[in-house]
C-alpha cells in the first residue's frame, strides 16, 4: 500500500494478537528456539498482520505482498531503521549507519556505492576467479570438504579482496577472518533487545571491533606515507568527505568497511552452500546448469563480467535458493509515526517486522511454494517480478545494496567449480537443512560433500568466451514485434521507480546516452523518450538493474 493510499484509508482497529506467551517474556522462548517456525505458525494462524510481545515490546508482523509493501515503501520518518537495529551498533560502531541520523546515514551509504557499480564489478570478476582457483588449488583428484566452512572462507577472501584492499586480503587474511567471525557471531536473536548482555559471544564481538579499528588506524597511517595510493574502497573512504567537508574518522572508516563486508559476505556464504546442496538434491537441474556452463564457456573459457550475465539457468537456481533459504529471517523497523494498513492501526513505538522466508512460502504468491523450482523465474512465469513478494534482499530504497555483488560473486564461484569438479552429498539428503538458531541462516553443520575431478573436458565454448552469446530477449518488456512497430505509432519511454533505485549505475553502463548518475548519485533520465535504435541497449539496462527499478512503456 502506498503512502497516499495509506493516508486515505485510515484504520482504527488493533491488529489481531497472537495467543499464548508468558508474563514479561511474551513469546520470547518460542521465538529464540526457532524464529522461522514461530513466524510461519502465527502468520498461518492470523494472516498478513498479527501482533505479539517480546519482553514487553509490541511487535507487529507483516507478511504477504500488500503488508510487505507498507513495510518497504514507508519513509524513514515513518519507519526508523536505527531504533530497530541497535544490535548492529557494537559491530559497525557508534554514529555509523543504523546509529546515525537519517541524513548522515544516507551520506554514509552513498559512500559505499562506487565499489558496487558496473565498472567496479568488471574489475571484481578477475579477483573472484583468482580466489576460487586459489581455494581449490590444493584439492586432489577426489576428496571431501565441509561445505559451509569452505564457502565462508572463500566468500570472506573474495569480499575482502574486492572491497577492502590487499592489506586485509594478503597481510591480515587469517586475523581478519577471525575478527569477522567474532563480529558475525554478535548477530543473535537476543541482541535485538539486549545487545550489551555480558555474554561470551558479545564480549568477543566487542574485542574484535576494537582490534579491527586498531588495524584500520595502522593501515591509514601507513598509507599516508605512501606516494602511490591503491585504488580500492579503503582508500576511497580515506579520501572521502562528508558534504560539510569533514573527513571520516578511524571509527567511521572501520564501520564502513565492516558494513561493506556484511553486504558482500555475510549473506553469501550460506547462499553459496545452498546452491550446491539444492543442485545435488535435484540432479536433472544440476545437469542443465552444467550443460549451460559448458556451452557458454567451454573447458577453459574466461569467466568475465559479461559471461556472468549470460547464465540464466544458474541465475534462476540462485534466485530459487534465495527464495527458499533467504539469509535473513527478519527485517525490522520501529514506528516513528502512526501507520494504517487496511482497517488496522499500527501505533508509534511499535516494532514492525517483515519476514521474507514466510512470505516466500505463501501459496497465494508462489506456485507450489515449498518445491525447488528454478523455472518459476523464466520469462513466461517471472514470479520474482512481484517486488513486494519476492524479497530475499529486502525491498524499497533500503534493499541490500550488496545484492548485485552477491549474485555476481556466487555465479562466478560456480562457473569455476562446476566445470572443474563433480560433487555428491556425503549424508542423507534430508539431513541438509537450515539452521535457524542464528539470525543469519546457514545450513546446519556438519555439511559434508565429496568432490571428484571431472574426467571428460567440457565441449568447446559457444558463448561469450568465443562464440554465440546468450539470447538477450529475456527482458520482460521485450516485444517480438518491436522492430515492426512504426516509430510514429508508438513512443518508447523509460521510467524509473526512484524508491527502488539505489544508484548501482548498471543502466548507465548499458545506455549512457539515456541514463546518468548526478554528483549526488541520483539517477537522471537524459532521454525519457528514445527511438527504436536504442531499444536493445535500454532493454539491457532494464534487465540488469539489480533492483528492477526501470521499465519500458510504449505510448
Amino acid at each position: 500500500m502506498t503512502a497516499k493510499a495509506n493516508s486515505e484509508h485510515l484504520g482504527s482497529v488493533e491488529p489481531p494478537r497472537a495467543g499464548g506467551g508468558l508474563p514479561l517474556l511474551g513469546h520470547m522462548i518460542d521465538f529464540v528456539r526457532n524464529p522461522f517456525n514461530f513466524a510461519r505458525k502465527i502468520a498461518g494462524n492470523y494472516g498478513e498482520i498479527v501482533s505479539f510481545r517480546l519482553l514487553g515490546q509490541r511487535i507487529v508482523m507483516l507478511t504477504g505482498e500488500e503488508a510487505s509493501a507498507l513495510f518497504y515503501r514507508s519513509s524513514d520518518e515513518e519507519l526508523d531503521q536505527s531504533a530497530a537495529y541497535k544490535l548492529m551498533t557494537p559491530i559497525f560502531g557508534e554514529g555509523l549507519i543504523f546509529d546515525a541520523p537519517i541524513e548522515r546515514k544516507n551520506e554514509q551509504l552513498k559512500m559505499l556505492m562506487p565499489s558496487l557499480r558496473m565498472e567496479a564489478m568488471r574489475n571484481h570478476s578477475g579477483k573472484i576467479v583468482q580466489e576460487v582457483e586459489d581455494a581449490i588449488a590444493g584439492w586432489n583428484e577426489s576428496g571431501e570438504i565441509e561445505l559451509v566452512e569452505f564457502m565462508k572462507q572463500l566468500t570472506i577472501n573474495t569480499a575482502s579482496h574486492c572491497l577492502l584492499g590487499r592489506e586485509f586480503r594478503y597481510e591480515l587474511s587469517e586475523e581478519f577472518a577471525e575478527i569477522y567471525h567474532d563480529l558475525e557471531q554478535g548477530v543473535h536473536p537476543l541482541a535485538y533487545h539486549f545487545p550489551n548482555l555480558p555474554l561470551p559471544r558479545f564480549r568477543r564481538r566487542d574485542r574484535a571491533r576494537e582490534r579491527l579499528q586498531k588495524l584500520v588506524g595502522e593501515i591509514v597511517d601507513k598509507r599516508s606515507q605512501q606516494t602511490e595510493k591503491p585504488s580500492d574502497m579503503f582508500q576511497a573512504l580515506i579520501d572521502m568527505r562528508y558534504e560539510d567537508g569533514t573527513a571520516l574518522s578511524h571509527n567511521e572508516i572501520t564501520g564502513m568497511l565492516v558494513g561493506a563486508i556484511f553486504a558482500g559476505h555475510h549473506t553469501s556464504s550460506g547462499t553459496a552452500a545452498w546452491v550446491l546442496l539444492e543442485l545435488l538434491k535435484h540432479p536433472a537441474i544440476l545437469r542443465d546448469v552444467v550443460a549451460e556452463l559448458d556451452a557458454l564457456l567451454g573447458a577453459d573459457g574466461e569467466v568475465s563480467f559479461q559471461s556472468l550475465r549470460e547464465m540464466p539457468k544458474l541465475e534462476n537456481v540462485l534466485k530459487e535458493v534465495l527464495r527458499l533459504h533467504p539469509p535473513l529471517i527478519i527485517l525490522m523497523r520501529q514506528v516513528s509515526r502512526e501507520l494504517h494498513f487496511k482497517e488496522y492501526k499500527i501505533a508509534e513505538g511499535d516494532m514492525v517486522w517483515a519476514v521474507p522466508p514466510v512470505t516466500h512460502r505463501m501459496a497465494s504468491l508462489f506456485e507450489n511454494p515449498d518445491a525447488f523450482d528454478p523455472d518459476r523465474y523464466s520469462k513466461e512465469r517471472a514470479e520474482d517480478r512481484r517486488l513486494m513478494a519476492y524479497q530475499p534482499f529486502g525491498g524499497g530504497k533500503h534493499k541490500c545494496s550488496g545484492n548485485a555483488f552477491a549474485m555476481f560473486q556466487i555465479k562466478a564461484i560456480f562457473a569455476i567449480l562446476l566445470r572443474r569438479y563433480e560433487f555428491e552429498l556425503v549424508d542423507d539428503a534430508a539431513s541438509y537443512r537450515d539452521n535457524y538458531k542464528d539470525m543469519i541462516v546457514q545450513p546446519v553443520s556438519p555439511c559434508r560433500v565429496r568432490y571428484r575431478r571431472r574426467k571428460v573436458a567440457a565441449p568447446a565454448g559457444t558463448g561469450s568466451a568465443g562464440g554465440k552469446q546468450a539470447d538477450r530477449s529475456g527482458c520482460p518488456f521485450h516485444s517480438e514485434n518491436a522492430d515492426a512497430a512504426s516509430p510514429a505509432a508508438k513512443a518508447l519511454c523509460v521510467e524509473v521507480d526512484t524508491v527502488l533505485c539505489q544508484g548501482h549505475a548498471m543502466c548507465m553502463g548499458e545506455a549512457p546516452e539515456v541514463f546518468k548518475l548526478d554528483e549526488d548519485g541520483i539517477l537522471q533520465i537524459l532521454k525519457p523518450q528514445f527511438d527504436a535504435g536504442q531499444r536493445e541497449a535500454v532493454e539491457r539496462a532494464v534487465k540488469y538493474c539489480p533492483n528492477q527499478a526501470l521499465r519500458i512503456v510504449e505510448r
